[in-house]
C-alpha cells in the first residue's frame, strides 16, 4: 500500500482528551463558524467532520454531554432527529447526494472516537464516490473544502428562513 503523508491528522489521533469534548467544545462556542456548526436546535447540534469520509460528512449531536440515547429525554431525542433531517435536507439541497450512509457508534469498540458524546455521522454518498482512488491507492480524495462548503450551507440556511 502507498502512503499519503497527513501529519496534520497525528494531532487527532494521538490527542488525550483534557477538558471538554470537541462537541461541548462546539456547545460553548462563541464562533460557531470556526466549529464549521450547520446547525442548532434547542437541544442539539450539527457541525461538519473535520477529519470526513466524503464530502459533507457531518455530525449530529445532543448538547448535554450523555454517552446513550436511554439517557436523553423525550425533548431532546425529537430535537436530536429533527435537527438530523434539516442537516440532511440542508446538504439534500447543497450537494444533491444520490443517498447516504448513517452511523452510530456506541463505546470505543464499536469505533466511537469520542465515546462518552452519543454523535450521529451523515455521510453524503454519490453513484460512482468509490473509484480508482480508494480501490487501488486506498486514499480518499474530498473535492470540496470545508470552508466553501460550510458557506454553501450556511446560504442554504438562510434562504429557508422566513
Amino acid at each position: 500500500m502507498d502512503l499519503l503523508w497527513a501529519p496534520w491528522r497525528n494531532r487527532y489521533i494521538t490527542k488525550k482528551e483534557k477538558g471538554p469534548c470537541i462537541f461541548c467544545r462546539a456547545v460553548n462556542c462563541r464562533n460557531k463558524k470556526s466549529r464549521y456548526i450547520v446547525l442548532e436546535g434547542e437541544f442539539s447540534m450539527s457541525m461538519l467532520n473535520v477529519f470526513p469520509y466524503n464530502n459533507g460528512h457531518t455530525l449530529v449531536f445532543p448538547k448535554r454531554h450523555i454517552k446513550t440515547f436511554s439517557q436523553l429525554e423525550n425533548k431532546e431525542l425529537i430535537d436530536l432527529f429533527k435537527t438530523f433531517e434539516e442537516t440532511r435536507a440542508t446538504l439534500e439541497e447543497v450537494l444533491k447526494p444520490h443517498g447516504y450512509n448513517i452511523g452510530i457508534n456506541i463505546s470505543t469498540v464499536a469505533g466511537a472516537g469520542i465515546p462518552g458524546h452519543l454523535h450521529l455521522h451523515l455521510v453524503p454518498r454519490w453513484r460512482g464516490d468509490t473509484n480508482f482512488m480508494p480501490v487501488i491507492y486506498n486514499t480518499k480524495v474530498v473535492p470540496q473544502s470545508l470552508s466553501e462548503l460550510y458557506r454553501r450551507l450556511q446560504d442554504a440556511i438562510t434562504r429557508k428562513k422566513p
